[in-house]
């Protein structure tokens, strides 16, 4: 039975996100049951937990301690390490270069309402750092053959251990992803290496400040407004456990209606992207999700983005097609895919933060 035909018992409503425990995988067989358990949370909730993924708690409270000490730094420090410059760098080359040579993630800081990913609001109230690949052990000679194309990290000169810290935990969590892509290539009926090749370049991390909220939740302004991810693969996050109960991020299911995705220690939260969608025909689900912080206390998580290589060409996977499910899409770049959705996201965030300057001066 193809994918495509195991849709009938598929059911949205979910109540709850389901945790797989990848900690057996070094058979065939245990790959086969992790790969069903994945397809069924992929197919019916579009996130879920995994736990024994791997990573050192000492490797995750570092990279989280780091960024809690980073953020606690006056904003003009901050900004000496902003984003902004290295994001009008990447439109204005937009606007001149052919898509496969640049990814377009920013680096280093973003204050809060730099960006708002949903129209309807004035901005998402977070503050962030955002890193793409770098070895934590530079190799000789690595500035002289660095592409021209590529965007090069900004590193604030405190705290100390600061870059130490956050590489140490991007390279952990890069090695569960790897595992995790495996295992979703299995859950697609697809040789286990299928992801290998396309997902080498475009893995961005963003360590997430979100400051207590209070006021209505239809405010226009909230922690990180109802979205979907526009990557191929995972979205992986680490979230502070050091205060338990902290809920922010909340899953909606097909009856529109937002459930909690509670932190559980010694787990991480792993969320499928609109690519990953499009590729299966939508039977595999980009989940919309946002966060509202109003737990009285600054909650903090650290995302990692995986995303396809520019040059992948994206269409609906055969084994998701049939003559009841026909292709709902047609073939995307991924690169230009991912520019377009970004330019819009940042021209929304340019938008929104007049808006915002002007409600200010009203009042």
């Amino acid at each position: 039975m193809s994918l495509a035909e195991t849709t009938a018992s598929v059911n949205g409503a979910f109540d709850s996100i389901p945790i797989i425990d990848i900690g057996h995988a070094s058979t065939r067989e245990e790959r086969a049951v992790l790969a069903r358990q994945i397809r069924d949370a992929c197919m019916n909730v579009g996130f879920f937990y995994v736990r024994n993924h791997g990573i050192p708690e000492e490797t995750i409270d570092s990279a989280l301690s780091a960024m809690k000490a980073f953020f606690s730094l006056p904003l003009e420090t901050k900004m000496k390490v902003d984003s902004s410059h290295s994001l009008h760098a990447i439109l204005r080359f937009i606007q001149s270069q052919l898509y496969h040579r640049q990814s377009v993630h920013v680096r280093g800081y973003e204050p809060l309402l730099d960006s708002n990913v949903d129209p309807a609001n004035r901005g998402d109230l977070y503050e962030s750092f955002v890193i793409g690949g770098e070895e934590l052990v530079p190799k000789e000679y690595d500035d002289e053959n660095v592409r021209d194309d590529v965007i090069k990290n900004l590193w604030p000169s405190e705290p100390a251990g600061f870059r130490e810290a956050f590489l140490s935990y991007y390279h952990a969590a890069l090695g569960v992803g790897k595992v995790l892509h495996r295992l979703i290539a299995l859950a697609l009926d697809l040789p286990e290496t299928f992801f290998d090749d396309k997902l080498q370049q475009c893995q961005i991390m963003r360590g997430l400040h979100y400051p207590p909220q209070t006021g209505p939740e239809d405010d226009r302004i909230i922690g990180f407004g109802a979205h979907s991810d526009f990557e191929v693969g995972i979205l992986m996050k680490a979230f502070d456990l050091a205060k338990p109960g902290i809920q922010a991020l909340q899953v909606l299911n097909s009856e529109k209606k937002w459930i909690n995705a509670t932190p559980i220690p010694g787990t991480l939260v792993i969320n499928i992207g609109d690519l990953l969608s499009r590729w299966t025909n939508d039977i595999f689900r980009s989940t919309v999700h946002r966060v509202i912080n109003r737990s009285g206390v600054c909650r903090y998580s650290i995302p990692l983005f995986f995303g396809l290589d520019p040059h992948v060409e994206v269409e609906p996977l055969p084994s998701c097609v049939s003559p009841e499910r026909p292709a709902r899409y047609e073939c995307v770049n991924a690169g230009e895919y991912v520019q377009k959705l970004m330019q819009e996201m940042y021209r929304r965030s340019f938008t929104a933060s007049d808006d915002a300057t002007q409600h200010d001066d009203r009042q």
